[in-house]
C-alpha cells in the first residue's frame, strides 16, 4: 500500500505537477544571480513554470483527446445520441461533451448542428453544458494541482449539472424558444470517411496546433493574473473575500466569473494561486465553472440560436447549479482535500 501511495505521489507531483521543472527554473534563476525569494523574481519564476507546465500538458492532452475525437465526428456523435432516450440520452450527451473542444464558443456550433439534426433540445443542452465545463484535459490538470479526489468530484459535479440542466429544459418543452432558422437548416446525413491511423494522427496534430494558437493567449493572461495573486496580493485579502469567513464567497466568485472569457487552461493558474492564498475550494471551482460555461462572448453567440427566455433559463440553471456545487465543496473541503 505504501509503495502504491509513493508511486501515485510521484506521478502527481513530478509528472503532472512537474515539481522538477519548478526546481530547475529556481536553480537556473539562482545561477543567473537572481534572488527567487523576492516578489519580482518569484513572480517571474511562477510565470515561467506555469506557462511551460500548462503548455506541455495542453499539447499532450489535446493531441490525445483529438485522436479520440477523430472517432466521433458530428455525424457519428449525432447517431450515437439518437439511440438513447430520456435521462440516458442526457447522460450520454454529457459524457460526449468531455471529448469535445475546450471552450464554450467552440461547443455552440456543434450544439446548433445537433439541434438542427432533430436531437431533443434537452439532450443538446446537456452536451452544451458539459463540453466547456468538463473535459479530460481539466481532469488531468486539476489532478496536478488539487489531487485526484478533487478532480474526479469536480468532473462528476459538472456532469450532474449538465444532466439535470438538460433534463429540466426538456421537461419544460422550450423548443419554441429556439430560433426558427435552426430547425429549417437541416443536416447532411453523410457517413464519416474511414480514416487511417496516419490520417487520425495528422488530424490530432492539426487540432493540437489550432487549439494551442487559440488558447495560448489566455494561458499567458491566466498565468499572469496567477503570478500577481501568488506574489503580490496579501493572503489576508484573499481569505477575507473568498475564505470561510465570507458566506457569500461562492456567489461572488460565480458572478465575477460570468462576464470573463477563458477556457479551463486559462483559469487553472488563477485557481492555483487563489488556493495557495487560502481561498476556499468551492469558491475556486465555482469561479472556474462560471468562466468556462457562462462567458459573455459565448452567451452572445448562443443568443443568435435561442430566444431570450431560453437563454435566461440556461444561465439560471448553470448559475444555480454552480453555486450549489460551490457550497457543497466548501462544506466538505476538509474531507476532500
Amino acid at each position: 500500500m505504501q509503495t502504491l501511495k509513493a508511486i501515485w505521489d510521484f506521478f502527481q507531483s513530478q509528472l503532472l505537477g512537474m515539481k522538477w521543472l519548478n526546481d530547475l527554473i529556481s536553480r537556473g534563476l539562482n545561477l543567473l544571480g537572481f534572488d527567487t525569494t523576492s516578489r519580482w523574481i518569484g513572480s517571474v519564476q511562477f510565470f515561467i513554470y506555469d506557462v511551460i507546465k500548462i503548455t506541455l500538458l495542453l499539447c499532450f492532452l489535446i493531441f490525445i483527446i483529438s485522436y479520440i475525437q477523430s472517432y466521433f465526428p458530428p455525424e457519428r456523435s449525432r447517431k450515437i445520441l439518437g439511440r438513447f432516450h430520456g435521462i440516458g440520452a442526457n447522460s450520454v450527451a454529457a459524457l460526449l461533451g468531455t471529448v469535445t473542444p475546450f471552450c464554450s464558443c467552440s461547443s455552440i456550433p456543434l450544439f446548433i448542428g445537433f439541434t438542427s439534426a432533430g436531437l431533443p433540445l434537452g439532450v443538446t443542452f446537456s452536451f452544451l453544458i458539459s463540453s466547456p465545463m468538463v473535459d479530460l484535459g481539466s481532469l488531468v490538470l486539476l489532478m496536478s494541482i488539487f489531487g485526484a479526489k478533487v478532480a474526479v468530484i469536480y468532473v462528476i459535479a459538472g456532469l450532474i449539472i449538465a444532466v439535470i440542466g438538460g433534463t429540466l429544459i426538456e421537461k419544460l418543452h422550450m423548443e419554441k424558444h429556439v430560433e426558427s432558422f435552426i430547425y429549417t437548416a437541416g443536416s447532411v446525413d453523410i457517413e464519416s470517411p474511414n480514416l487511417t491511423r496516419k490520417d487520425r494522427l495528422v488530424y490530432a496534430k492539426e487540432q493540437m496546433l489550432s487549439t494551442f494558437k487559440k488558447v495560448f493567449p489566455y494561458i499567458l493572461i491566466g498565468v499572469g493574473i496567477g503570478a500577481v495573486i501568488h506574489n503580490w496580493i496579501p493572503e489576508g485579502w484573499v481569505s477575507t473575500a473568498l475564505g470561510s469567513n465570507n458566506p457569500f464567497g461562492v456567489i461572488l466568485a460565480t458572478l465575477i466569473g460570468v462576464p470573463m472569457y477563458a477556457d479551463i487552461f486559462g483559469t487553472i493558474p488563477v485557481a492555483e494561486a487563489l488556493f495557495a492564498k487560502g481561498a476556499q475550494l468551492g469558491v475556486i471551482l465555482s469561479f472556474m465553472m462560471a468562466v468556462t460555461t457562462l462567458s459573455l462572448p459565448s452567451m452572445i453567440m448562443l443568443r443568435k440560436a435561442i430566444k431570450p427566455k431560453l437563454l435566461a433559463l440556461f444561465i439560471a440553471i448553470c448559475t444555480i447549479g454552480i453555486i450549489i456545487i460551490g457550497y457543497l465543496f466548501n462544506a466538505f473541503q476538509a474531507l476532500i482535500v
